[in-house]
């Protein structure tokens, strides 16, 4: 997937008011629209010019755009990181969009799409309901075993009396509810857009994704866990202690166990009703033959052990 520089796609600085973001789309616009332009590639042209008009003329999607920073060049390989868009406050609710009429990377940042929720928008006489907001934050998957309290910082999108971009930050603290899984959202009441008149203020939902773990996989509510064991573990068997989310413990090795081999700890996942599993992944490692005698431990079962692991190639 390639990275497209929207700001490259419009003829604009980074730092473009939204006034001049609009003037730039409607002459560019009148350029390259298929029914008048005589380029040869107008109809391409005209579809990346309403892509980037679609991010940059909103306020939040250009915000949240940036974050990705200015060192990509356009027609870079590009895989979006999982904690892009971490942290950022967007209005509205998750839903809709208009990521089927442009392209993957388009729907690679904004693919949910957000629109607002019809109860941001009733209103009764002179009040209404506030506009609820969402973010993704990110936690430690120890948090869901555990739960914990939380204090977090958001970013969300202002535009100042020139026309340009930028973001105010708030800090707001947060309980994290034991066995929470990834997608899960927590709701803040009242802390989306304030109301109109009596109106309540809108809420907040933050949506769960666990920051990348050293030692875990997770997939729902089961966690995955890759364990390095001695050949003599496993072909004679032993209880080793393993690492879990939750503290170490105990697990038996069957005698005979092959590399890759899977071991379910059964509700040692995350918790939940039912909880998950977490499955160990064996993986044999040799020991280096990187001294005297680690090399003639290694000659003698050359001699002693009648293995060829390669018997049933025919070779």
């Amino acid at each position: 997937m390639d990275y497209k520089d929207y700001y490259k796609i419009m003829g604009l600085e980074r730092g473009a008011s939204q006034d001049e973001i609009k003037r730039a789309y409607r002459k560019l616009a009148r350029k390259y629209h298929p029914d008048v332009s005589k380029e040869a590639d107008a109809e391409a042209r005209f579809k990346d010019l309403g892509e980037a008009y679609a991010v940059l003329k909103d306020p939040e999607k250009r915000a949240a755009y940036d974050q990705l920073g200015a060192n990509w060049k356009a027609g870079q390989e590009f895989r979006p990181p999982p904690d892009w868009d971490a942290g950022f406050e967007f209005s509205g609710a998750p839903g809709g969009g208009d990521a089927a009429a442009f392209s993957d990377f388009f729907e690679s940042l904004f693919g949910r799409g957000f629109q607002s929720s019809p109860g941001a928008r009733s209103r009764e006489g002179m009040h209404a309901h506030g506009e609820d907001h969402h973010a993704k934050v990110m936690i430690d998957l120890e948090d869901a075993y555990q739960g914990a309290s939380r204090s977090i910082t958001l970013r969300a999108p202002e535009v100042d009396g020139t026309g340009h971009v930028s973001t105010r930050q708030r800090t707001l603290n947060v309980k994290i509810p034991k066995g929470v899984k990834q997608g899960q959202r927590i709701r803040l009441a009242g802390q989306g857009s304030p109301g109109l008149g009596s109106g309540r203020a809108g809420d907040l939902y933050l949506e769960i994704e666990f920051n990348p773990h050293r030692l875990y996989k997770v997939e729902g509510r089961d966690v995955y866990l890759k364990l390095p064991v001695t050949p003599w573990e496993a072909a004679l068997g032993a209880t080793v202690k393993v690492p879990t989310p939750a503290g170490p413990v105990d697990l038996k090795i069957p005698a005979g166990t092959a590399d890759g081999r899977k071991l379910r700890l059964k509700q040692r996942g995350i918790p939940g009703k039912p909880p998950g599993d977490l499955f160990v992944e064996l993986s044999i490692t040799l020991p280096p033959a990187d001294s005297p005698a680690a090399r003639e431990l290694y000659q003698d079962m050359q001699q002693q052990l009648s293995f060829n692991p390669r018997s049933k190639l025919g070779v």
